[in-house]
């Protein structure tokens, strides 16, 4: 992955409905050239599919939490019958195995408080092998994550 191909990127992070006449022109290229960087990116799974943006409140998802989940062990088939859960509850935007005191992070959105207890007392906490879970609200979003900073990779 070159120069080009990051800024190449950077721009499509930004606005994933550029044209490819406007993508071209912004990194300097023809626009076939820039047409089948764009493919080859794709083709390396750099690009790993295109999606709208939307505003949680907008849509009327009001709260969001970030939870702490530990497991009563480390055996792979705990391990695995919790992410197997999780994976199924479309509620749950991320899960992230974490190190430190908990052994999950996962992150929901809801529309209001009794949604979020509604989804904590009848699903997360009913996984078998949850042993402690411990919420945390965000009040606001300081910096939402908008795209990865290319700048200074493989150079």
């Amino acid at each position: 992955m070159d120069k080009l191909d990051r800024r190449i990127l950077s721009i499509l992070q930004r606005d994933g409905q550029i044209s490819m006449a406007r993508l071209s022109e912004a990194v300097g290229l023809s626009l076939s050239a820039c047409h089948r960087r764009v493919k080859i990116l794709e083709g390396e799974g750099k690009i790993s599919h295109y999606a709208a943006r939307l505003d949680r409140r907008a849509i009327g998802l009001e709260i969001q939490v970030f939870i702490e989940i530990k497991l009563t062990s480390q055996r792979p088939e705990d391990i695995q019958a919790f992410e197997e859960a999780i994976k199924r509850m479309d509620d749950v935007l991320e899960c992230h195995l974490i190190s430190g005191e908990f052994d999950y992070l996962i992150r929901v959105a809801a529309q209001s408080t009794g949604d979020y207890e509604a989804l904590y007392r009848n699903r997360l906490s009913q996984i078998p092998s949850v042993t402690q879970m411990k919420t945390l609200l965000s009040l606001s979003t300081v910096k939402e994550f908008r795209g990865y900073n290319l700048d200074g990779l493989g150079d």
